[in-house]
């Protein structure tokens, strides 16, 4: 993938190996911001920018894993880890929190940024999907309360009659809501509006079954 403007942290108390994947990175194109301690990463202003964090395990202050564990209940980037005194219970716990790798030193040099490759390329992806539902949400807002009780009956099936007899309109005046909704929401279809719907995890509202 082309990486031009992402950033790399590299967290690793070894200096040697910290200048060693500078380099690295460097003769890839990638930027990269290294520290010697979690402390000095969690302290660090993060740049907006696509990122991926390379993480030692065996940290001074706190672990990697226990970095990772803290970092969980915030937005962060993936994480690649690298250790010295690798363990398949370290990897397995890593895997299963989220890591995208888990490399054991010394790694062949591609394995590393091929795992960097992924992250950064996931971490672009959750990006772009950030953006797009601020997007959404902002254009939501953008509804009149009459067009947010309009728009669950829109996407939930009922019909234009039905929804307007729901809300004690005219059939006339719930197409004039629809036809702004459409408008404001920047949806092309109903298809797309429904979309939308789910990725604001509003609750739509269905039609009562007939009864027969």
């Amino acid at each position: 993938m082309n990486n031009a403007g992402s950033i790399v942290f590299l967290v690793d108390d070894d200096v040697g190996m910290r200048e060693a994947l500078q380099d690295l990175l460097a003769s890839r194109g990638m930027g990269c911001l290294a520290f010697g301690s979690a402390r000095e990463y969690i302290e660090c202003e993060k740049p907006d920018a696509a990122t991926c964090l390379v993480l030692d395990v065996g940290l001074p202050d706190i672990n990697g894993l226990e970095l990772q564990q803290q970092l969980a209940e915030v937005d962060h980037p993936p994480i690649v880890f690298i250790t010295g005194q690798g363990d398949i219970p370290s990897s397995v716990r890593a895997i299963k929190a989220g890591a995208v790798d888990f490399l054991t030193k010394p790694f062949r040099e591609q394995d590393l940024i091929a795992a960097i490759d992924g992250a950064l390329e996931l971490d672009s992806s959750r990006r772009a999907e950030r953006a797009e539902l601020a997007g959404l949400r902002n254009r939501f807002d953008c509804l009149t309360p009459r067009e947010r009780e309009v728009l669950p009956l829109v996407v939930g099936g009922f019909l234009n009659k039905q929804a307007a007899a729901k809300l004690g309109i005219s059939e006339i005046t719930l197409q004039i809501h629809r036809s702004k909704i459409m408008q404001k929401m920047q949806a092309e279809s109903l298809a797309a509006l429904v979309r939308m719907a789910a990725a604001l995890k509003l609750s739509p509202t269905t039609p009562a079954k007939r009864q027969f």
